[in-house]
């Protein structure tokens, strides 16, 4: 009696990990990610027909060009009175 409780049990928290893990990868297909202060995320582009290392390092170089230009805005100050 106590063994088929205890399978019982063991499959229902199965049963309960499947499902919240399914919700979970469903969820995290179908959500974008949206930036806070209205700009807007660009994708860097690459050459066509160039070769992955050549891509990769244009998509570093926009990368590393976007940060830097991103350091560069003043932050707001902020109200602390």
């Amino acid at each position: 009696m106590k063994a088929i409780f205890s399978i019982l049990g063991l499959l229902i928290v199965v049963a309960i990990s499947g499902i919240l893990v399914k919700k979970q990868f469903s969820s995290v297909t179908e959500t974008t990610a949206k930036p806070q202060d209205g700009s807007q995320i660009l994708v860097p582009a690459t050459t066509p027909g160039a070769t992955p290392q050549q891509q990769s390092q244009q998509i570093q170089q926009q990368v590393k060009q976007s940060v830097e230009a991103a350091m560069q805005q003043a932050r707001p100050v902020p109200d602390d009175k």
